[in-house]
């Protein structure tokens, strides 16, 4: 029951009620073709952006560090433990506060290495450099 009929006093009635001719709902309809690909490259864009972070490794071994990026095509950083340097951690307050960080390994004549978006990046930190200079 639409809002007229509900307010109707006592003895009156509705007469007429009236429609929107098809063009007023024109900005409407145009405003949903313009969303259409903008969702669409919205969605196209994340899902990129989602299988990058997917396929993303990171870890290590008993005698190297490794990164691989890559679905398709593949590209790996790998540093020997042997060359590390040091092992720094870059935190700003947001990743203080919900624990997360970037690892920076910096080696000896190898380029920086960064783990980006790492969870708890102290314990990373402590497992590489437990690895590196085991206590005896």
């Amino acid at each position: 029951m639409s809002y007229i009929d509900e307010s109707l006093s006592a003895g009156e009635k509705v007469e007429g009620l009236f429609r929107l001719h098809w063009t007023a709902w024109l900005w409407v309809w145009l405003w949903v073709l313009l969303a259409i690909p903008t969702l669409g490259l919205t969605l196209f864009v994340a899902l990129y952006v989602y299988l990058q972070l997917k396929y993303q490794e990171r870890g290590v071994t008993n005698k190297r560090v490794i990164l691989k990026k890559g679905i398709i095509g593949r590209k790996t950083e790998e540093m020997k433990l042997t060359s590390i340097e040091t092992v720094e951690i870059e935190q700003g307050v947001f990743g203080r506060l919900l624990g997360f960080g970037t690892v920076k390994i910096t080696g000896r004549g190898v380029s920086d290495f960064l783990f980006t978006g790492i969870d708890d990046p102290m314990a990373v930190k402590r497992t590489i450099e437990s690895i590196g200079n085991p206590i005896e």
